[in-house]
């Protein structure tokens, strides 16, 4: 019992002894900066591109069997959500991709083994409560999603695929959904990037406890509202387009900005 209250202590508020999280300095940065992130995430990709697919092909496939179940079991209205839902989700998918940019980085071998190496981390704990925060995020975005549908188009399931394009795009009430749901989608996404776009690297780069890494994500977000919203509106197109070839190029968008983050969070963080 003892142990475990200590592990959940370790995880909430970090090795003991450790800096608190106010004392790591938030760069300020500019777009290009983003340019530069990017480039570097495309770097680690190719270095190892042969490694990263392999780790990265759950995403289309996790796609498609949500599609799968949607179409299966009436959930129509919610694909597009659970697509867009992956940006909820995707901190947490990368956690392994932070890893290997991590590594790159310290000249170390950097294959999908080593990226599932992440479990043996001091702060895996407070990583995984992290990752429980998002997934109830994610799930919360898709009641809330469901709930706009029903109050627009339902409460009615659409009868078929062609039935429901037309009643989204033809129809007063479905142009209503689509503008309720991005506004309230868009409120999730600045949450979740909010909090989560530094606190997952920074969690395996220092074990300083997970409040004080949310803390931390908080303040350089706040401190770079700019750089951070045109980072957001890049995560959710690449995310798009990975999407719309049946969620195949998820296994490409994924990787290529999860290595990105890694980088962003190097110049947003002073060592």
């Amino acid at each position: 019992m003892q142990t475990a209250i200590e592990a959940t202590g370790h995880a909430v508020g970090g090795a003991e002894g450790a800096a608190p999280a106010d004392t790591a300095g938030i760069r300020r940065i500019e777009i290009r900066d983003l340019r530069d992130a990017l480039s570097k995430g495309l770097e680690d990709f190719r270095a190892s591109r042969t490694d990263v697919l392999f780790l990265c092909l759950i995403y289309p496939a996790a796609g498609l069997f949500l599609a799968h179940l949607a179409f299966g079991y009436d959930l129509l209205p919610l694909i597009f959500p659970m697509a867009s839902g992956f940006a909820l989700l995707g901190p947490v998918a990368a956690i392994g991709l932070y890893e290997m940019s991590r590594r790159r980085e310290r000249g170390l071998e950097a294959t999908w083994a080593d990226a599932l190496g992440v479990i043996r981390s001091p702060a895996f704990g407070a990583i995984a409560v992290l990752g429980l925060y998002l997934l109830a995020a994610f799930l919360l975005w898709l009641l809330v999603a469901y709930g706009i549908f029903q109050a627009t188009l339902g409460p009615e399931p659409p009868a078929s695929v062609g039935a429901f394009v037309q009643a989204v795009f033809g129809t007063a009430a479905g142009w209503a959904m689509i503008a309720i749901g991005m506004g309230v989608g868009f409120l999730f996404a600045v949450v979740v990037l909010t909090v989560s776009v530094v606190s997952f690297p920074i969690l395996l780069d220092r074990d300083i406890g997970l409040y004080p890494a949310i803390g931390t994500s908080i303040r350089a977000v706040l401190a770079n509202p700019v750089p951070m919203a045109a980072w957001g509106l890049i995560v959710a197109a690449g995310l798009v387009v990975g999407t719309i070839p049946l969620f195949i190029g998820l296994a490409v968008v994924m990787p290529v900005l999860g290595h990105a983050t890694w980088h962003l969070y190097r110049r947003l963080v002073a060592r």
